[in-house]
């Protein structure tokens, strides 16, 4: 595991091949971060990108087909949080050109997850709830 330092961001620009892609997230080297323009990244800087799959139809289309390109960048880590029926995480690691899921979080229920930072989640906390 990496203990390298890194930043999480929101809002960024990455750069991949086939375009330009904003995650909801991205987690960057920190190097990285301090020596770029601090919105817009290459993907090989790039560790993480967590995707928070959209309510609509039309933008659950588009978050379940970034993956792909995501993949195809070589960033090894995809996190996607799912928020119907109930808040869930699914963590995927990179292997062989694809992504293949490594944990499932579920709401009401803390889960470590170790790469590519060790962090302990639990959906539900990162979900507003509903009145």
């Amino acid at each position: 595991m990496s203990t390298a330092p890194v930043e999480v961001l929101g809002a960024v620009d990455v750069v991949l091949p086939d375009g330009l892609f904003i995650p909801d997230i991205a987690v960057v080297d920190a190097a990285a971060a301090a020596a770029q323009d601090p919105t817009h990244f290459d993907a090989e800087a790039v560790l993480l990108v967590a995707e928070i799959v959209s309510p609509s139809s039309s933008g659950r289309r588009t978050d379940r087909l970034k993956p792909s390109y995501y993949a195809e960048a070589g960033i090894e880590h995809l996190w996607r949080l799912e928020l119907e029926p109930v808040p869930t995480l699914v963590v995927c690691e990179l292997e062989n050109g694809r992504y293949v899921e490594r944990a499932v979080a579920e709401a009401g229920r803390t889960t470590l997850i170790e790469k590519p930072l060790p962090v302990e989640v639990d959906p539900g906390a990162l979900v507003r709830q509903r009145r």
